[in-house]
């Protein structure tokens, strides 16, 4: 793999004053690296594995290293990911007895050596250590081997289809894929000519709601099932662990707690109305202190066996406690890519 920074002159462009890389027809190069650290350390921080089954509580405390490079080179509008990482997360296990007693608490590292766009469609190695290698300190290692490896995995996947993507670079190769400035503006112009004025108070009517600092995610989504049925999967915890991979807890009564995603997001029912509503308070942990979402689900069954959902996900903020201003993308990418998707492909709802 070639190195970051020694692509051919001939096709690297440069920042210039003079000129832009129209429609990425050159050979662009982004390096990825810090965005990659900043991507692991959102995925991981806090990342609960087991919260009391069996007696047993373990959690990736963190993203503790991640050495290499990463970069994305783009051609011809085609994405071309680069990346050679070695990456260690620190985990915590406690062990308690029948009484609730702590017996051992242990702390280990999860290494991934070796994770390399060469073998993006292979799983990487993961290897798990412990400090205490007594008898309870390996029990602990053989659950967060047995539970935690696979969520280890799937976070590791969601950064390869994230650089499969064009990571940091995905928002402008976006926004380069809309028509030439003439033909957009003229385009605008005879839109917003024809649009009726309701529909522009709307839009006004909606920038007001949204706060400063704040993002609102609106998605609508088809699906091949009855709306109870979608709702069901939506408030049923094991359904959850099943097209997620990963530990929720899910209460079916309003002011009752929810935690998904091994306990990455928490928060609670606001108002449910089975088969057509779900209202739901969200927080993520890499969130500052104090600041929770709202999450509005509606169902619509036009037809028998035809859902629609529309999801509205408001105050969402621009940046983590970390400062990294990607969190509506990723907000919007999980709805999408682990959720939607998810159900989807492992119900066989899709249309």
């Amino acid at each position: 793999m070639a190195k970051f920074g020694e692509g051919d002159k001939r096709w690297i462009v440069e920042d210039r004053p003079d000129g832009t890389n129209v429609h990425n027809w050159h050979w662009a190069e982004t390096n990825c690296l810090e965005w990659s650290r900043s991507f692991f350390t959102n995925q991981f921080a806090n990342a609960v594995i087991l919260s009391g089954e069996g007696n047993l509580f373990i959690k990736i405390n963190k993203a503790e290293k991640l050495e290499g490079e990463a970069y994305v080179n783009v051609r011809k509008g085609k994405i071309i990911p680069g990346y050679e990482l070695s990456v260690s997360l620190s985990w915590e296990g406690e062990a308690k007895d029948s009484e609730g007693k702590t017996i051992l608490k242990a702390e280990g590292v999860v290494d991934m050596p070796y994770i390399s766009d060469e073998n993006a469609d292979e799983d990487p190695e993961v290897r798990v250590s412990v400090k205490d290698e007594g008898a309870v300190g390996k029990a602990l290692k053989e659950a967060m081997v047995k539970k935690g490896k696979g969520v280890v995995l799937e976070k590791v996947r969601v950064f390869v289809e994230a650089m499969a993507k064009g990571g940091p670079c995905r928002d402008e190769l976006e926004n380069k894929k809309v028509a030439p400035k003439s033909v957009a503006a003229a385009a605008a112009v005879e839109k917003t000519s024809v649009l009726p004025a309701v529909v522009v108070k709307e839009k006004e009517k909606k920038k007001v709601k949204t706060k400063e600092g704040f993002k609102t995610i609106t998605m609508t989504e088809k699906f091949s099932c009855r709306a109870k049925d979608l709702y069901e999967i939506l408030m049923d915890e094991n359904r959850w662990k099943g097209f997620t991979q990963s530990n929720a807890k899910i209460s079916k009564d309003v002011n009752g707690p929810i935690s998904v995603f091994d306990g990455s997001v928490t928060g609670m029912n606001v108002e449910l109305e089975e088969g057509k509503l779900i209202v739901q308070k969200w927080r993520f942990g890499s969130w500052s202190d104090g600041l929770d979402s709202t999450v509005k689900i509606t169902f619509e069954e036009p037809e028998p066996g035809v859902t629609i959902v529309n999801l509205t996900h408001t105050d969402v903020p621009e940046e983590d406690r970390y400062g990294n201003a990607t969190v509506g993308e990723n907000t919007e990418r999980g709805w999408r890519d682990l959720i939607f998707h998810r159900i989807r492909a492992v119900f066989g709802f899709g249309m």
